[in-house]
């Protein structure tokens, strides 16, 4: 099986920005990665990051088991002719797993149940409704990851007689765009995603019935 990762380069969480600043939204995008890197590897897999550009993957300090299994390609097109391009074509093709790159509370067991899937085409969904992860066999299936993708991606799999399977994962349903999602990456995140976070200065406040994300200095983030 071989997984992609896509990862925009370039401009990346653009939705953060009301919370951390273009240097620091790259940086915490790239923790995100490094950390769903890793969880691949642990789950015995070697990663292609497939980068809208050019990405030295020195950058990213990868632990030296995770930097020697994991490869860069870069392809400036959008998301979804990007993955369509790697998709299986052929009946005999190798199986090919889609893996989001800001998946930071992603874990090797979480991606194992994903990756041992039978089915032609297994998603995970995300909170939204888009399709965090993504496996997909069968040569007919193709991606469109528009909008609600995670109904859209079950219609075009029933349309290609794909047998499917959904994926009911809290870690991989959780990706991180919105500055209300940090509060889930500061409860449950282990990796050097909720490193970065602290060091930035975000920690949990639970003055009322709901935890917020809060930083020194600043509003509250949700």
């Amino acid at each position: 099986m071989r997984v992609v990762v896509p990862f925009a380069a370039e401009t990346p969480k653009t939705r953060l920005a009301s919370v951390l600043t273009e240097p620091e939204r790259s940086a915490f995008a790239r923790d995100m990665l490094a950390d769903v890197l890793r969880a691949v590897v642990e789950a015995k897999r070697e990663p292609t990051v497939v980068s809208t550009a050019p990405l030295d993957a020195a950058d990213l300090a990868l632990p030296d088991e995770v930097a020697a299994a994991t490869s860069v390609e870069i392809d400036d097109r959008p998301l979804t002719p990007a993955v369509n391009a790697r998709l299986p074509e052929r009946e005999d093709d190798e199986s090919v797993a889609v893996v989001m790159a800001d998946l930071a509370l992603a874990t090797p067991d979480a991606l194992a149940d994903l990756f041992s899937t039978a089915a032609d085409v297994a998603i995970a969904p995300g909170r939204g409704g888009g399709t965090n992860g993504l496996v997909v066999r069968h040569p007919d299936f193709r991606a469109d990851y528009h909008g609600a993708s995670y109904l859209d991606h079950r219609e075009i799999a029933r349309a290609a007689d794909a047998s499917l399977e959904t994926i009911d994962s809290f870690r991989l349903a959780t990706d991180v765009d919105e500055p209300s999602d940090l509060v889930e990456v500061l409860v449950h995140g282990t990796g050097r995603t909720a490193d970065r976070l602290r060091a930035f200065g975000f920690e949990l406040e639970r003055a009322t019935g709901r935890l917020q994300a809060t930083r020194a200095g600043s509003d509250r983030t949700d």
